[in-house]
């Protein structure tokens, strides 16, 4: 203890923790031994005072100091309204003290915590003591011991101030604390939120996201995500109106996401804040149709005039003239050409789509207006709707953003293009339909491709995400990289990188030396079925091949003989026509030529010469005589076939592990029950 000669004791585990902590006291004379308490003496870690609970956490050489309870700090911050030395170190010692949970639950409950709030409502605590109060306010508010209903206005007023207050007048540490609590107040409370709405709004926060300080920084867009995330519809959309403004976005681009430490907290806010800006959308997503109204009527007119009926517009390299207003909606992909509402009706994604649709005509005329072109003059079965494509596609980005669902708790996936806009959604629309369109024609897809080429566009799409580009036309040149073809390797090699790295598993290797004997024994009954349905071979005698002379040999369906005779040079006699008959006895290697092999047989001392036609001919001849014969076949394509029929009994063993780990060790067995004197049981039903 603080000017008192140090201890060195033994800890007694079997002794209460009070009679050891009064031994103490007497040994320095203290009186009334209740006020003290023990905690671990080390100041880089959180201050933890010693309890029964967690006691036996103390090991041999610990340094403990004997410490004033919160009755003891209580005495000195409830000492007048004006700063003193004593109720200063008093604050100091409570930040440091607040983190500790059994600090905090005995502050708590000898009513410490309104001693904090009068300090902060009073007003009279500037710079560092009020900058004390609110961050040992926020650590005593984090055990959640106290519900954050029992804040007054004045006080969340008192705290706003914090945080309206003007750059020359800002303290760092009073700031972050002040948005701690106003966040807290916004998630937490009840009744409260209405209290911050009016005392702060996102415009007083902005400028906080210039600071220097990455906490700050952090701090003000959880303030703003808290406020965006509770506020009703209206208000929402006014907040993120003010987000989306260019001065915002070009703060949080610049101040906040090009920084180079991010750290996981503001990834996780930054995450939120697209979530929440996204979800925006999910109204319009779900909105109901009605095919009558005259504004979606208008809007459908206006994609069609854009398309074919402008004339003279300078952003346009020809001049476009309307036939008819059905034949013009059946080009756009429309199915109803006499109403077309009537197809929004059943729209995957409500009036999203036509709010996409008619932002990327009035926004990217020229890039409109040439895919609906090109579509509308490919031939039918090539043809792919514009109006269609767009639906299923404004679809798929709602399902790739997630458009609907709230922030997960430990999310922290943003992208920077999406805060580099004023209608991320839209501009991410445009750039998906003409990449939809350019894979389109890569594939050279037709109507009945429709699903496979979404399915293409999804990957390539969800593979350039990643790469986090700072702007939608960097995020474009990405995208067209990834070509249809470039996918299908990426996904081939991903496919053999995947099926190497399995078979390099313990349990596949198991698997493999398994399925070995059995793959085996398939390619010996495939190579006697090759020799039963027999090979032509050309005649030959010592002085070399004779002219048109052919000879056909089978093998017997018992395998005890072949049969052989004469034929043409395509001719394939059955088993009836071959008239001549011999037992194989040995085969061997004939040196006469590479694809040359021969057979001896029991009546001939002579061995009868075959030359293959191919490799492929000579191999399965002499894997199929040694199959005969008992021996080991040993040609390469026994090990092509081996190979291929074990990956592919491999990989349909394992279908059903697909997307699934597989263990490099198998689990372990439990153990062997004490006995072995199972009970048997008949039920009758």
């Amino acid at each position: 203890m603080t000017g008192y000669q140090a201890q060195f004791l033994e800890f007694d585990q079997k002794r209460p923790l009070a009679a050891i902590i009064e031994d103490i006291c007497a040994g320095w004379n203290l009186s009334d031994a209740t006020k003290f308490a023990l905690q671990i003496s080390d100041t880089s870690k959180v201050s933890t005072y010693i309890t029964e609970r967690n006691r036996h956490e103390i090991q041999n050489g610990t340094v403990l100091q004997l410490a004033q309870t919160a009755q003891g700090i209580i005495a000195k911050l409830g000492h007048g309204k004006h700063v003193s030395e004593e109720k200063l170190n008093g604050l100091r010692h409570l930040v440091l003290l607040a983190p500790d949970s059994t600090f905090a639950v005995e502050f708590i409950n000898k009513n410490g915590l309104p001693i904090i709030i009068s300090i902060v409502t009073d007003g009279t605590f500037k710079k560092e003591p009020l900058a004390l109060t609110l961050k040992s306010f926020v650590a005593l508010m984090d055990h959640g011991i106290v519900s954050w209903d029992i804040l007054e206005p004045d006080f969340i007023k008192r705290v706003a101030d914090c945080v309206n207050v003007g750059s020359n007048n800002l303290d760092i540490v009073c700031l972050q604390a002040a948005l701690e609590i106003l966040e807290s107040v916004v998630l937490h409370s009840s009744g409260r939120q209405n209290v911050v709405e009016q005392s702060i709004t996102p415009q007083n926060i902005i400028p906080h996201l210039e600071s220097i300080n990455l906490e700050v920084q952090k701090n003000a867009i959880a303030l703003i995500n808290a406020l965006f995330m509770k506020a009703q519809l209206p208000k929402r959309k006014k907040i993120a109106e003010s987000l989306q403004s260019k001065h915002m976005r070009n703060t949080i681009l610049t101040q906040v996401i090009r920084q180079q430490n991010i750290g996981a907290a503001m990834a996780h806010q930054l995450y939120v804040l697209q979530v929440l800006l996204m979800n925006l959308h999910e109204e319009r997503m779900k909105a109901p149709i009605d095919p009558h109204d005259q504004v979606i009527i208008r809007e459908i007119e206006e994609l069609r005039r854009i398309a074919f009926e402008i004339e003279g517009d300078p952003n346009m390299n020809a001049v476009r003239r309307s036939q008819s207003a059905a034949r013009d909606f059946k080009k756009l992909g429309f199915e109803n050409v006499v109403n077309p509402a009537e197809d929004f009706v059943k729209a995957p994604c409500g009036l999203l789509a036509l709010d996409c649709m008619l932002y990327f005509a009035q926004n990217h005329g020229e890039n409109y207006v040439k895919v609906v072109v090109e579509n509308s003059t490919r031939a039918d079965e090539h043809d792919c709707p514009f109006v269609r494509a767009s639906m299923h596609l404004t679809k798929m980005l709602c399902e790739i953003l997630r458009i609907g669902d709230p922030p997960e708790e430990s999310g922290n996936v943003y992208y920077s293009m999406f805060f580099s806009s004023e209608k991320p959604f839209e501009e991410f629309f445009c750039v998906a339909i003409q990449l939809l369109n350019k894979t389109w024609r890569e594939m050279r897809a037709t109507t009945a491709d429709f699903p496979k080429v979404l399915e293409v566009v999804k990957e390539q799409i969800t593979r350039a995400l990643p790469t986090h580009s700072s702007s939608f036309e960097t995020f474009r040149t990405r995208l067209f990289t990834l070509t249809y073809s470039e996918i299908l390797k990426l996904l081939e090699y991903e496919r053999k990188t995947k099926e190497e790295k399995d078979a390099e598993t313990k349990p596949v290797k198991q698997l493999r030396e398994k399925l070995i004997p059995e793959i085996m024994e398939l390619v010996k009954e495939q190579r006697l079925n090759y020799l039963e349905r027999g090979t032509g071979f050309p005649k030959h005698n010592r002085s070399g091949r004779l002219k048109d002379k052919y000879w056909y040999w089978r093998l017997a369906p018992n395998h005890k003989a072949f049969h052989y005779g004469d034929c043409l040079e395509a001719e394939q006699p059955t088993l009836e026509q071959l008239s001549s008959k011999c037992i194989t006895i040995a085969c061997g290697r004939n040196p006469n030529g590479r694809l040359a092999f021969s057979i001896q047989t029991e009546n001939e001392e002579d061995q009868i010469c075959f030359i293959a036609s191919s490799e492929y001919e000579y191999d399965m001849w002499c894997d199929g005589l040694n199959a005969l014969l008992g021996n080991e076949m040993t040609s390469n394509q026994v090990k092509q076939d081996m190979e291929m029929l074990l990956s592919m009994e491999i990989k349909i063993r394992l279908l059903e592990t697909e997307g699934l780990p597989i263990p490099t060790e198998p689990p372990p067995h439990p153990p062997p029950p004490e006995n072995f004197n199972f009970s048997y049981m008949n039920l009758h039903l």
